[in-house]
């Protein structure tokens, strides 16, 4: 299948981007996709009326770090680091980003504002654009709550005043540098309501990494290469989803687990699956999803998953002032629906 960088771009005016998330988490809006016809105009608190007993859930439950650092180099240079994943046991090797990293040097050492030195560059890693640094505090988990920020994504110019609010109300495992956000909508109470409806829940990780903030970058995003991410996915899970009447994905990242999984046959690892048009789905049924940026990996999936009706859903999102992309609104996507 021949797929162009201009079939998975859109205009995104900047007012359409949230800015905070709403309150409650449950009243952000949800379009309905329902294929040929008009989409329905919701909200997440009524996602129950569009799923049925004998249905699972799946949510990821990755938690946020307070991966990105605002340090300084010797010679007073400012510079953020945005640490992705542990590369060593006892958490002192991490893969990062780092702005601006054109002339950092291997062993130069990176200070907080007191003057603490608490990173060491080390080399660039194969892809180019992130590096492996080297933690330099005994606890690198306790310096990250010390010195560390949640990283927003670089699209949210507005604090966040609540930084729970960047965190899935069932976030568990410490790991991601952004939040798997279309459980950010979930409250604990509405996943009560669906348990107690026959909508069962399932939990899989996968730790979010570079690609959420990587846009596609070559004309045939065919040959984008895809950073890996670690996932797990227990095999009670798989099981359940095999049995279930049907099953729904809480964002692209449960969804990438849950295909990992079934794809390799391996319950945990590093994902490389690269969903584009054309995939054979094995698990997902639907999808709850936010709206993505424009020519990015994820669009990809959206359009692997409902072809090319994406676009007339995302124009119905625009024309009626749905909020997009982290703190906004969702869709619920079919892809059993012509």
């Amino acid at each position: 299948m021949i797929v162009e960088i201009d079939d998975i771009d859109y205009l995104l005016p900047e007012v359409s981007i949230a800015q905070t998330p709403i309150e409650p988490r449950d009243a952000a809006r949800l379009l309905v996709d329902q294929g040929s016809r008009l989409p329905l105009h919701r909200c997440i608190a009524d996602i129950g009326e569009f799923l049925k007993s004998g249905d699972l859930l799946v949510v990821n439950d990755t938690r946020v770090m307070p991966a990105r650092l605002k340090l300084h180099r010797a010679t007073g240079g400012a510079v953020e680091v945005l640490l992705l994943e542990p590369q060593s046991a006892g958490n002192r090797q991490w893969e990062a980003l780092i702005r601006p990293g054109g002339k950092m040097r291997v062993g130069e050492e990176l200070y907080s504002d007191d003057g603490v030195p608490l990173l060491e560059v080390g080399k660039r890693t194969p892809a180019g654009d992130t590096f492996i640094v080297v933690i330099l505090a005994v606890d690198a988990i306790q310096m990250l709550e010390v010195h560390g920020e949640i990283p927003l994504p670089p699209y949210i110019t507005t604090p966040l005043i609540d930084q729970e609010r960047y965190q899935t109300v069932y976030a568990t495992h410490l790991g991601s540098a952004a939040a798997p956000t279309a459980g950010l909508h979930f409250t604990a109470r509405l996943l009560q309501e669906l348990g107690d409806n026959g909508i069962e829940i399932a939990m899989v990780d996968l730790t979010v990494g570079l690609d959420t903030f990587s846009p596609i970058s070559v004309e045939n995003p065919l040959d984008h290469k895809i950073h890996s991410e670690a996932y797990a996915v227990s095999a009670e899970t798989l099981d359940r989803c095999r049995a279930a009447r049907r099953v729904i994905a809480v964002g692209t990242t449960a969804t990438r687990a849950l295909e990992s999984a079934a794809t390799t046959g391996n319950m945990r690892g590093r994902s490389t699956l690269f969903i584009t048009p054309g995939y054979d789905w094995k698990i997902v049924d639907l999808m709850i999803t936010n709206f993505h940026l424009p020519k990015t990996t994820l669009l990809l999936m959206i359009e692997a998953f409902i072809g090319k009706r994406w676009r007339t859903l995302y124009g119905h999102a625009l024309e009626e002032k749905y909020r997009f992309l982290s703190f906004g609104d969702a869709m619920l996507l079919d892809r059993h629906i012509p």
